[in-house]
């Protein structure tokens, strides 16, 4: 059995001409979709399903966007097709330049079920791709960042021809992650899990790291020429005129000009932190004296207003009783 769905995809040596560009979106969205299945579940391999929205120009196709697709009630084999159209349109009208190119799943291998399902998809598109998602794939970490080095694999369609008899098969072709920049700021706010934080935090993050990492690694040679000191461990004049030739090329820090120059930046450095707070002490307390203004000052004013008012009617009454007294 295990040789039967094997032979659903061609050997190594068949090769794919074709061109094809992964996004980070679609890998995210998989990814996605499967730990939530995962949790809704309770089950480590869940059945997941789903569409691939990208473009295509002869022979380069780009995966660009995904959405997931739902099956008939209690078939897992069998693709709601309304569903699948609803969706489709739905994202046609915000992305018209994308298009259907095919769908993804999550297994080890593709076999024979999903030759059933891709049959499904060929309404939609001529040759529809299949993206996998192989989770329980190992890769070996490498210098090289390509698509390769994902546990994703894309498959294209194609008919093989054996003992005179067709049948569908699959040809995995490669694949490189492309990123436009909008994605890479995107997936690298998403990385750094999508906080407020400015790239004042992120470079100063960066820097304690650095710091941390460099404490550490000078722990370990401590440790090292404390322990070849004690006797604990045998002497290595090689590493030992490494850690002297280290220590060498360091600059003097005990140089007077050195210690100057330290001193007045440092001293520059608290300056600056001491006028920046001074600065926002003084403007909360200049929001804090205009708001006793307008509570205080409010009230003068009222009363003022009344008074010139009172005096205002008195002076008019006056005048109207003149003009009275100069007409007869």
């Amino acid at each position: 059995m295990d040789t039967d769905e094997q032979s659903i995809v061609l050997p190594s040596s068949t090769t794919s001409g074709l061109s094809l560009s992964l996004h980070p979106l679609p890998i995210l969205n998989i990814s996605e979709h499967l730990t939530r299945l995962k949790l809704q579940t309770r089950s480590n391999s869940p059945f997941v399903l789903g569409a691939l929205l990208g473009t295509q120009n002869g022979r380069e196709v780009e995966i660009v966007n995904t959405f997931e697709l739902a099956t008939e009630e209690g078939r897992d084999g069998l693709v709601d097709q309304d569903f699948l159209v609803s969706r489709r349109d739905q994202y046609k009208q915000v992305f018209p330049s994308l298009e259907f190119i095919g769908w993804y799943t999550v297994a080890p291998v593709p076999t024979s079920r999903h030759i059933a399902l891709h049959e499904q998809f060929t309404g939609y598109c001529s040759t529809p791709l299949l993206l996998v998602l192989q989770p329980s794939t190992t890769t070996s970490p490498s210098s090289d960042i390509t698509g390769q080095t994902l546990p994703f694999k894309a498959y294209e369609p194609t008919i093989e021809i054996r003992d005179k008899k067709t049948r569908s098969v699959f040809i995995e072709a490669p694949y490189k992650v492309e990123t436009g920049e909008a994605e890479r700021i995107a997936v690298d706010w998403t990385a750094k899990g999508g906080g407020g934080s400015t790239s004042l935090e992120s470079h100063l993050q960066a820097q304690r790291a650095a710091v941390k990492m460099l404490h550490e690694r000078i722990l370990v040679l401590v440790q090292y020429v404390t322990n070849v000191i004690a006797g604990q461990i045998p002497t290595d004049h090689t590493t030992l005129r490494s850690l002297s030739a280290l220590i060498a090329s360091l600059p003097a820090s005990e140089n007077k000009g050195f210690r100057e120059e330290f001193n007045t930046e440092y001293e520059d450095v608290q300056l600056t932190a001491f006028l920046s707070s001074l600065t926002k002490s003084t403007n909360i307390l200049n929001d804090l004296v205009d708001k006793h203004l307008v509570l205080t000052g409010g009230s003068r004013d009222d009363r003022t207003l009344t008074v010139r008012r009172r005096g205002t009617g008195r002076q008019g009454m006056g005048m109207v009783a003149g003009d009275w007294g100069m007409h007869p």
